[in-house]
């Protein structure tokens, strides 16, 4: 039975396991059958023309890179980890330098919570959200707070993410009464956690170096062929190393589920009857490592192949646009626990609507996958037009639903 559960397990620690329960759960609620939640794609065209639109305005020459990371370590025009990693000669050591600080921002940054802010002396600016939590696991790393060897700053080791506090992270991210930051109890452990785990599995973290999350570069290199890496392996590497980081997670057969919750709804006859996956850090994390992988020489291929991010921008979107809405609207004014069936379905529906929306943003635009591939429509794009239309709707742009957080989810 062990055997059996851990096999059905493995077969949604994948993109396309995620895609396809998305759908199955926007279908149902499509037929009526997804209690909390009602859908309208009738508002599905508008809103990719607000999307381009916003598009537009950012990119007037439509070309748009990946939603990634990467996006959040530039400020006033300034590429921050560009100008950090010039002193990186070697390629192999520049990539594992970039995995290891992608890793660990990606890790940090769920949501902030609407009252946190960084201020960041260099630059003479202050960021919120997810900037804010960039720039500052940026000067944390620059400052080696996740690093064990006092000549080398510039990395991540699986014993300085061990020896972490919170008192320290809460320090590096300037946390105090008046400057609250959401589950920064939760973001310290999983740090720990990350250290352990890369100390437990040097086949995945120690391939070329001591245990790091930047070793996580070597064993991702290893699975491309002729030079060509296709974007769905990056997840599957990764839900397999950072499984075990995640506390309190569902477990089937032994097997770490991660980002994977229940709902009711999906029907399935085997172990994994009302299990709904949705991966959403680790695909972000996933994107965030497309482009280290690239700068390494690799040809990255199939990137359509993740999927969208279940997100409160993304989410938000779709529900201030009115393509979803509440059954019943006292249920926006609750606070909720991100296991509960409201919240999966939300997530799980915002996948799925994502892959509806990119083809109506394209011909809005006039482009081809290829010229805008998924990544591009979330950064261009979905993200920032969820971000765009909150702001709008509610002081201080915050989501529309109040998801209690414990750091390690939004």
């Amino acid at each position: 039975m062990a055997s059996s559960e851990a096999e059905a397990a493995h077969g949604l620690l994948n993109a396309a396991a995620v895609r396809q329960r998305a759908h199955e759960i926007l279908d149902l609620a499509l037929a009526g059958q997804i209690q909390s939640w009602r859908v309208d794609l009738d508002r599905l065209p508008d809103t990719a023309r607000f999307v381009a639109g916003v598009i537009r305005d950012q990119y007037p020459d439509l070309k748009v890179p990946f939603h990634a990371r990467w996006r959040h370590f530039v400020f006033q025009r300034r590429d921050l980890w560009a100008e950090m990693s010039a002193v990186f000669k070697d390629a192999d050591a520049r990539a594992r330098a970039a995995f290891d600080l992608a890793i660990v921002s990606v890790l940090l940054d769920a949501g902030s919570g609407p009252g946190w802010r960084y201020r960041d002396a260099p630059l003479g600016i202050e960021a919120t959200r997810s900037e804010g939590l960039a720039l500052a696991s940026l000067r944390m790393f620059e400052a080696g707070a996740f690093s064990d060897r006092a000549d080398q700053p510039l990395r991540a080791d699986a014993d300085g993410l061990i020896a972490l506090s919170a008192a320290a992270l809460a320090e590096g991210f300037q946390v105090a009464d008046d400057n609250p930051l959401a589950g920064l109890e939760g973001r310290a452990s999983l740090l720990n956690r990350l250290g352990t785990q890369a100390v437990a599995r040097p086949d995945l973290f120690a391939m070329a170096d001591s245990p790091r999350p930047g070793g996580l570069y070597d064993a991702i290199r290893e699975r491309s062929v002729d030079g060509r890496l296709a974007a769905p392996v990056i997840l599957e590497v990764l839900l397999e190393a950072l499984g075990p980081v995640w506390q309190d997670r569902l477990t089937l057969g032994g097997v770490d589920m991660g980002d994977t919750w229940r709902h009711p709804a999906l029907k399935r006859d085997d172990a994994t009857d009302g299990l709904v996956p949705i991966h959403k850090l680790s695909q972000w994390l996933s994107y965030s490592l497309v482009e280290p992988l690239m700068d390494a020489g690799l040809e990255v291929t199939d990137l359509d192949g993740l999927t969208g991010l279940a997100e409160y921008r993304n989410g938000g979107l779709f529900l201030d646009m009115g393509v979803v809405a509440l059954t019943d609207p006292a249920d926006g004014k609750k606070s909720w626990p991100v296991s509960d069936p409201l919240i999966v379905a939300w997530r799980s529906m915002t996948v799925a609507l994502l892959d509806r929306i990119a083809p109506l943003v394209r011909d809005e635009l006039g482009v081809t996958p290829d010229e805008m591939p998924l990544a591009s429509v979330l950064e261009g794009g979905t993200w920032a037009a969820g971000r765009r239309i909150a702001a709008t709707k509610r002081e201080g742009g915050g989501p529309p639903l109040t998801i209690l957080s414990d750091g390690t989810v939004f």
